[in-house]
């Protein structure tokens, strides 16, 4: 069979699973005794074991298997999740995803066996820690216990029965039945050696019980054993018609069977069964409690998977029916004589309608919750607290805040970069804290809410802050800016230097944050998204960024302008207010022309030098004036005269033509005509 054709449903469930089991694993290090945690990563890895050895990744099903082992140890109560089992496992996780990257490129999981994790699951599953000796010396020093006696037990590999199998052989002979002790041996010139186990197990299974096989029986579905294996059976049948059906199968090569006496059963304490009993009542409330809470749990994901690329057909053909109803308005404009006038302008109206719901479904079909990018964090601070020696925790809020897919699939690394940042530089080392009066365990928070037609990730922690004179001295020393500058510069303007290409402060290069790069690749990938990204400081207190971000990139409402013969666009996001502005209010500071309004200086931009557009001859009496902003930085872009608000298509001017970062784009008019998009910040 071609499991291609699953390969992009494993591929997203897979992410799904290894998410949730990292997410899940962070809360049992903090709450080792959560039985609907332990419950839920056993769920988690068992699928993940089944999907892979349904796609045939042997390695990842291997690897996943001696981690379902271990937390089926967990459930079980007979190992604890140590700090040093925890971090065994995310090395396991992260090895997984090793796989997926692997498989995601090249459609197979690549070579590593990853040997070296198994046998640290296989050693915790072997020593079992305190707990697991504990548990065992309980059994054995109380329990049941079932001494099972044979003539010639040495032909048999040593089974050891859990007390319910013990339980199972004492009824057994209670009963009337058979107990049997059998090694199987296979013909070594078998292929498919778990076929025929597996051929041995149906056929004894159909008059009788098999209470305990040697290797599992996992193991045996997965051929992890020599040529033989060894099982207990409870059958009414005779010890010839046994073997006479295990020797049916073909490719058996023999079969060695015995019947196991009457066993000596140990008294049973009595105070053991009233525990025993208080133990099965508070599991099956716990249970009970479990299934009450799963029932009444709302259904969180009631979503269907949608090929990005068929969205993006979609959005196309809905900025297409945008442009067809742009030119009826052009049409209607141009012919206001027409009979069916009236008619003509309902049908507009109608056309409107429906493109600006069809524009919102799509929209809302393209916005994910940015929890699909921010939920991998809590892990990473994990990963870093230990490496980096400093107690630290992460807190976010607004998880469920939508984004559009495209600005999802690109905000990933600069919130990483700026996570990691905060970890490593922002936060001081544990003794530094002491010292300040803060608490031992530093806090690093995300917080992402909606801002009007924006979105805001904060990205801040409570640290030292940023150094402001330290930044200053830097910058002098690399010759960013000359001691002159520095005199006249704010402290805002010095953080903004952090955001130059190549700049930081750090006094040795970390592999955690940073590398040298500095803030400048976050800044790019933001402003490359049509956002923006500012800093503010207080020292001793903190740092924290925001980032905003517009809620979609394809069809936004615009302002057009016309900029000598050429009309532009404005979006509508960036825009504070539109002043009529006489010549003589504007006057010149540091040779920088400038504005008054209402009390605030603010710089002004002419549009026709700053685009090279040639001017117009006639001028108006006054200048008229679009204020935008970048932050809480203002700027008045001087144009010629204002065409009106417009919801435009972004089309993206591609790979051939180098544009300047003062253009975010282009769209077409109603008559065909192309007008470029302004980029307001890059103009502040």
């Amino acid at each position: 069979m071609d499991m291609n054709q699953y390969l992009d449903i494993f591929i997203d469930e897979t992410k799904e699973h290894l998410q949730n089991l990292n997410e899940q694993i962070l809360i049992l290090e903090k709450e080792p005794e959560n039985e609907a945690t332990i419950n839920e990563i056993f769920r988690a890895a068992h699928s993940l074991k089944g999907m892979a050895g349904t796609m045939g990744y042997k390695r990842m099903q291997r690897l996943t298997h001696d981690m379902e082992n271990v937390f089926s140890e967990i459930r079980n109560g007979k190992m604890k999740a140590t700090d040093e089992l925890v971090d065994v496992l995310f090395r396991g996780l992260d090895a997984l995803e090793s796989y997926l990257a692997n498989i995601q490129s090249a459609a197979d999981e690549g070579t590593e066996d990853n040997d070296d994790i198994i046998a640290a699951l296989n050693e915790f599953l072997n020593g079992g820690g305190a707990v697991k000796e504990a548990e065992t010396a309980k059994s054995e020093a109380a329990a049941t216990e079932v001494q099972i006696i044979t003539e010639n037990s040495a032909k048999f590999k040593e089974l050891k029965l859990e007390e319910y199998e013990q339980h199972a052989v004492v009824e057994a002979y209670n009963e009337g039945d058979n107990v049997f002790g059998m090694t199987v041996f296979v013909q070594d010139t078998c292929i498919l050696k778990s076929a025929r186990a597996f051929l041995v197990f149906k056929a004894l299974e159909e008059s009788g019980t098999i209470i305990k096989s040697q290797p599992g029986v996992q193991d045996i579905e997965d051929e992890k054993f020599d040529f033989d294996f060894s099982l207990f059976f409870i059958t009414k049948l005779s010890l010839e018609e046994v073997r006479e059906k295990v020797l049916n199968v073909s490719e058996i090569q023999d079969v060695v069977i015995e019947m196991i006496e009457k066993p000596v059963v140990v008294h049973v304490e009595e105070k053991h069964e009233q525990e025993q009993e208080k133990q099965e009542e508070k599991k099956a409330k716990t249970t009970k409690k479990e299934q009450k809470t799963q029932a009444s749990k709302p259904v969180v994901n009631r979503s269907v998977r949608v090929d990005i690329e068929k969205l993006d057909v979609l959005m196309n053909l809905v900025s297409e029916l945008i442009i067809a109803k742009n030119g009826l308005v052009s049409i209607n404009s141009n012919d206001r004589n027409d009979k069916t006038q009236g008619s003509f302008n309902e049908q507009i109206e109608y056309l409107e309608r429906v493109t600006t719901s069809l524009h919102e479904s799509v929209m809302k079909v393209r916005m994910v919750p940015i929890e699909s990018v921010v939920n991998r964090f809590p892990r990473m601070i994990r990963d870093l607290s230990k490496k980096l020696n400093k107690p630290m925790e992460l807190s976010m809020t607004g998880e469920e805040t939508e984004l559009d897919r495209t600005v999802i699939d690109e905000i990933g690394d600069p919130l990483m970069h700026l996570l990691r940042n905060s970890a490593d530089h922002g936060l001081e080392s544990p003794e530094e804290r002491a010292k300040a009066g803060k608490p031992e365990v530093g806090s690093i928070y995300l917080n992402a809410y909606q801002d009007g037609n924006n979105v805001v990730i904060e990205v801040g922690d409570d640290g030292a802050g940023i150094d402001v004179d330290k930044v200053r001295r830097k910058a002098i020393e690399k010759g960013s800016i000359t001691e002159e500058q520095a005199e006249t510069m704010t402290e805002k303007d010095f953080i903004d230097l952090l955001f130059m290409p190549s700049f930081s402060t750090a006094d040795k290069i970390s592999d955690v944050s940073g590398r040298g790069v500095g803030l400048d690749v976050v800044k790019t990938k933001i402003e490359s998204l049509g956002g923006d990204i500012e800093c503010k400081t207080k020292r001793g207190e903190g740092s924290t960024f925001f980032i905003r971000l517009p809620l979609t990139l394809a069809i936004i409402q615009a302002l057009m302008v016309e900029v000598g013969l050429e009309k532009y666009a404005i979006p509508l996001g960036s825009i504070q207010t539109i002043e009529d502005v006489p010549f003589e209010e504007i006057k010149t500071v540091n040779g920088q022309e400038v504005i008054n309004l209402r009390g605030n200086v603010l710089p002004i931009i002419r549009l026709e030098e700053t685009l090279d557009v040639t001017p117009l001859e006639e001028k108006a009496s006054s200048y008229t004036v679009v204020i935008v902003s970048k932050g809480d930085r203002y700027a008045g872009l001087v144009v010629d005269s204002l065409i009106g608000q417009q919801e435009i298509v972004i089309k993206p001017i591609g790979k051939y033509m180098e544009t300047s970062k003062l253009i975010g784009g282009a769209t077409i008019l109603g008559d065909g005509e192309v007008a470029l998009i302004l980029d307001a910040n890059t103009l502040v």
